[in-house]
């Protein structure tokens, strides 16, 4: 049996890669994006792609929580490629491909991060990443807890999305100029329904908190790194390191 579901809610499971603390998951992440936008090679960018594929297995990710990329995106990348190498030549083409996929594995890893953690313990974790900052009086609590809550609101706002987009396919059609509601244009609706539904969501979620002790208690929520977690990033740190040396060998 196929599994569906949104790419941003966590994927249940027991392994060693949802075990590992948050900030690790999102300090790894770092390193892999700023290595690969360094070094947009095809080495690092298999690298990459290679921790994401091993990860995702270790995880026991199915595979029908993979999203499927529409069919225009897949286009668009193909009529990027052709322009490109229609300009530049062979390069060009090879340098927009490899564009594509650098947007695709950082993409991935980023998901990857969010199918292996709760939602509670992004908060903490960022909140303890940042921690240096408070010397200079910013507010990291604050920053914390809205990336947090700005993660937690987007899966709702997809399902709204999906359920509005199912009544719209289930309204009776009508010919244009019929005068029938269902003769006109609806995406303005759609838009304005979403709006309504997540001003809602995000009104419930508000009071919830206030409930439970304010925003304070999403980062009060004990969150610090273990064994395994200096494991998985020396790990990577190394392997990182000899694609690096690599490259340039």
């Amino acid at each position: 049996m196929t599994m569906r579901t949104v790419p941003l809610r966590q994927v249940p499971g027991d392994s060693v890669i949802h075990r590992l603390w948050a900030g690790t998951k999102l300090v790894i992440v770092l390193i892999l994006g700023i290595m690969t936008w360094v070094l947009p090679s095809w080495p690092a960018l298999g690298f990459v792609a290679g921790v994401v594929v091993v990860t995702a297995v270790v995880a026991g990710i199915p595979l029908g929580a993979i999203p499927r990329p529409p069919w225009w995106m897949l286009g668009l990348v193909a009529a990027g490629v052709v322009i490109s190498a229609s300009v530049s030549g062979v390069a060009g083409g090879v340098v927009f491909l490899r564009a594509a996929m650098l947007a695709v594995v950082v993409v991935a890893t980023s998901i990857l991060v969010i199918w292996t953690t709760p939602m509670a313990d992004i908060a903490p974790a960022l909140a303890s990443l940042m921690r240096p900052l408070r010397w200079l009086r910013l507010p990291v609590d604050e920053w914390a807890v809205a990336i947090a809550l700005c993660l937690r609101g987007l899966p709702m706002l997809i399902d709204e999305l999906r359920i509005l987009r199912a009544a719209y396919r289930m309204r009776p059609r009508s010919k244009a100029g019929g005068g029938h509601p269902s003769a006109q244009l609806t995406l303005l609706d759609m838009v304005t329904a979403a709006m309504s539904n997540a001003l809602r969501r995000s009104a419930e979620m508000a009071e919830a908190i206030t409930v439970r002790g304010g925003t304070g208690s999403l980062v009060a929520h004990p969150s610090r790194p273990h064994r395994r977690d200096a494991v998985a990033l020396s790990v990577v740190v190394a392997a990182g390191a000899a694609v690096i040396v690599a490259s340039f060998i």
